[in-house]
């Protein structure tokens, strides 16, 4: 798989805590050096309580460095901790990337609502595959995060469905994800559905499939899927 133009980035996610619902906060780019600006929802999280990040005060900055900015590899575990080979060989990787380790793992910790998301790009030439979490499930199998035993009837390796939903009050690029008997679970990621909508337009084949369930989490993060989708982008562009 490549990416066009040789542009490689990061979105920086921030999670709103009460409303779970996900913002596009920043972008990190690699491009022979690290360049790290606020990103195109920063205005709207910081209306619902973000906060801008200590050494990036300036929202209207583009950051440039050699090296990965300190406040993001330290997300990352050292790469003279023992047992590194484990978590490197979690994440496919052979050899320490601090950059590659950031984009696979998220680098999320327990202290905040932040996350590092590798988007899908309309540029893609090749298969993608990402691994996430449905969004907004616990509206839709009509738990609230309380029995979630009797609600979420969904088992490991069952396919799923997506279905645009243009007329979302809330969002036009929205898309649903709709189980084997066609019931509505929940919705595909914000930060996917732009470009994932537009390869649905134009015929591109996807599988998406249950990976894990997690029936203790409150229905914040309780059901994991891998979503691969096939991009050629020279037979798209013959369609268009």
């Amino acid at each position: 798989m490549s990416r066009k133009e040789g542009k490689d980035y990061l979105y920086l996610i921030w999670k709103e805590p009460d409303s779970r619902r996900n913002y596009v906060v920043g972008q990190l780019t690699k491009n022979g050096q690290y360049e790290f600006c606020y990103g195109y929802e920063v205005q709207k999280a910081i209306e619902k309580g973000f906060e801008l990040l200590i050494s990036f005060e300036d929202i209207n900055k583009t950051y440039k460095s050699d090296t990965l900015f300190p406040t993001f590899s330290s997300r990352l575990p050292d790469r003279k901790r023992r047992g590194i080979e484990r978590i490197l060989s979690k994440y496919g990787l052979d050899v320490f990337d601090d950059y590659k380790l950031l984009k696979r793992s998220g680098a999320r910790l327990p202290i905040d609502t932040l996350e590092f998301i590798d988007p899908i790009l309309d540029t893609y030439d090749g298969e993608i595959e990402r691994v996430f979490h449905i969004a907004g499930i616990r509206h839709y199998i009509g738990c609230e995060g309380e029995n979630c035993e009797e609600a979420l009837q969904l088992t490991k390796g069952d396919k799923l469905r997506l279905k645009p939903e243009p007329s979302n009050p809330y969002d036009k690029n929205a898309i649903k994800i709709l189980d084997e008997d066609d019931k509505h679970i929940g919705y595909l990621p914000r930060y996917y559905c732009e470009s994932v909508l537009e390869y649905l337009k134009k015929g591109s084949k996807y599988t998406c499939t249950v990976l894990e369930m997690n029936k203790d989490s409150k229905c914040n993060e309780c059901v994991k899927v891998k979503f691969e989708i096939e991009c050629d982008v020279k037979q798209l562009d013959k369609i268009s």
